[in-house]
């Protein structure tokens, strides 16, 4: 028996390749294995190859693997493009109707199976796709019957006939694979899960699930890949707690109407991409001057401009951090996996309210995008603080002037009241203001306005601002990542570890205000320090550089072509520096 495997699906964009990779994963999840799943698409609705790679394990996973060991394929591009990954002693199952061929010199099985012909037997050829599936689950030994509740989830709102035709087109292809082999291949055969419930799904659901969470009630948006998903997931399930979702007509009206809800007293947000985090940023400065709550998603995708929409990378570091011009403070949250995705989020909307100032969760197209095994959520472990905000029996008539929405204060927090309080009367505008918000541009108030917006993060607290496995005093690598990277290090770290080398890795949870304090023992232990970011530019590695500094020390490993780290490349990668020091970039 094996312990974990990785099989792909592929083909044209419109085939079902999407679904077909979803109900073989829930399966599997129901049966209590680990999963970890990332979609390779094209950016367009229909056409384009596309492919979904999912790995299965007995055990926890955080990244896609290196290799695979069974592919799907529904047209020859699929076989051509992904073939190189199989492993000796590989597995194509591929729709007979392309005469499917193998490149030369890949060294696998295949199995030409009528994909097309026997879901046209079946009722309709749109089924090609549950025969390949169900070819899969021949392959494995999987019991058909483990795929009836989920087929009747996905097809009930089309009636039970359909439901029944697609279990027998999983039928059908398993047989296919049981007649030419006479049954399951024993190479293949998982290791028993062990059946507990677990949750799957992409980092975008659980940034919406913390939201609701966290009681906000609001969220307007603009649809941009990958941020998408947590609009479509409020869509349907805000309703249900009293809230809404509105889908704005840009970027812009997404962004200051979020600022107006949370001006209002309503917990509010708005997600994006890069493309739209720049349309945002005026809005941003807004935010900071009158001091209103807002968060702010920000899933990170190949750029400049249009750029890669669909594929993976980390180059909004420096977008997040200076997307405004002037200076305000801002709070800037990096998960790396779903469940920080999940808790983070939460906490965002108590830290935008107890500090007044934008609060990002910036979260990357792998992360955001990719499914991945999440044990059950603490609902009690989600809190809400409000900060400052007072209630009417803490408010008293001012003293024959308005209330004074921005008083300085020793920590620059003000106090803060909704529209409509009694006695809480004030002005509110984006220009410089005094402390009842009047526009003031005399310079004493001025200097001793930006000085309270600022030192407002002074003494700020973020529970785990750094994800810590360090368990060598003298390591002889120290590995730093942020966001998606977590789990492919995690992997190279094991296997480094395993031939010899001493490694420590630390992630970078909190990019504002950046843990330096926090950061800089792990530096000042490790001979070298390796950088694994997805740009081209090292743009954490250069905030590392200018708030902890030793620069002798930093080396980048840098991956920006769209495609994810592979635990491979960054074993490889830090291999070379532990040996000689040099830069190395992946591309």
């Amino acid at each position: 028996m094996i312990s974990q495997l990785s099989w792909k699906v592929g083909g044209q964009q419109g085939e079902g390749i999407e679904s077909a990779g979803e109900i073989f994963a829930t399966v599997l999840n129901r049966l209590g294995y680990y999963l970890y799943g990332y979609r390779h698409f094209s950016s367009r609705i229909k056409g384009g190859h596309t492919n979904n790679k999912i790995r299965v394990s007995t055990k926890p996973v955080y990244a896609i693997s290196d290799d695979l060991d069974i592919l799907v394929a529904f047209d020859q591009e699929t076989i051509d493009l992904n073939s190189h990954e199989l492993k000796e002693g590989g597995v194509v199952i591929a729709d007979a109707k392309f005469n499917p061929k193998l490149p030369e010199g890949i060294r696998a099985r295949l199995f030409s199976v009528p994909f097309t012909d026997i879901a046209q037997e079946c009722g309709t050829v749109l089924m090609k796709n549950m025969v390949a599936v169900g070819a899969s689950a021949g392959v494995l030994g999987l019991p058909i019957e483990a795929f009836r509740s989920v087929i009747e989830e996905t097809f009930k709102r089309k009636g039970q006939k359909v439901v029944e035709m697609n279990m027998e087109a999983l039928r059908r292809g398993a047989q296919f694979i049981h007649d030419q082999v006479g049954g399951a291949l024993p190479e293949f055969e998982l290791a028993p899960a062990d059946g507990k419930k677990r949750l799957f799904m992409i980092g975008n659901d659980a940034i919406a699930l913390g939201a609701i969470a966290a009681g906000c009630r609001l969220m307007f948006a603009y649809p941009i890949t990958p941020a998408s998903e947590i609009m479509e997931y409020l869509i349907k399930k805000l309703p249900k707690f009293g809230g809404t979702v509105v889908q704005t007509e840009d970027e812009i009206a997404a962004i200051t109407m979020a600022i107006g809800a949370n001006y209002a007293g309503v917990r509010a947000m708005t997600a994006s991409a890069g493309p739209g985090i720049s349309l945002k940023t005026e809005a941003i400065g807004l935010a900071g001057m009158t001091e209103t709550p807002l968060v702010i998603v920000d899933t990170q995708r190949g750029g400049p401009s249009t750029g890669l929409p669909t594929k993976q990378e980390q180059s909004d570091i420096n977008a997040v951090l200076y997307n405004t011009h002037g200076e305000i403070p801002k709070i800037i949250i990096a998960p790396s996996t779903a469940e920080e995705a999940f808790y983070d989020t939460a906490e965002a909307f108590n830290l935008t309210e107890e500090y007044q100032c934008p609060v990002f969760i910036l979260s990357d197209l792998q992360l955001s995008l990719g499914k991945q095994t999440v044990e059950p959520l603490d609902y009690s472990k989600v809190e809400i603080r409000r900060g400052k905000l007072l209630k009417d029996e803490e408010l008293t008539p001012p003293e024959g002037e308005l209330f004074k929405r921005y008083a300085f204060t020793e920590d620059g927090i003000s106090p803060r009241v909704i529209p409509g309080q009694k006695y809480g009367i004030h002005h509110v505008t984006g220009v410089e203001h005094s402390e009842t918000g009047r526009p003031s541009e005399d310079p004493v108030n001025r200097k001793k306005m930006m000085e309270k917006r600022l030192r407002k993060l002074q003494n700020f607290r973020f529970k785990t601002p750094l994800y810590v496995d360090a368990p060598h005093e003298q390591p002889d690598l120290l590995i730093i990542g942020i966001g998606s990277t977590r789990g492919a290090i995690a992997e190279a770290k094991e296997r480094l570890e395993a031939e010899g080398y001493r490694i420590n890795h630390v992630h970078v949870r909190l990019l504002a205000p950046f843990p330096a304090e926090a950061l800089k023992p792990y530096m000042e232990k490790a001979k070298r320090v390796a950088v694994v970011e997805h740009n081209a530019t090292g743009q954490l590695a250069n905030q590392i550089k200018l708030h902890v500094g030793m620069p002798e020390k930093i080396r980048n490993v840098l991956k920006y072509d769209g495609n994810p780290f592979l635990p491979s490349e960054i074993t490889n990668a830090c291999k070379e520096l532990v040996q000689d020091g040099h830069l190395q970039r992946l591309s």
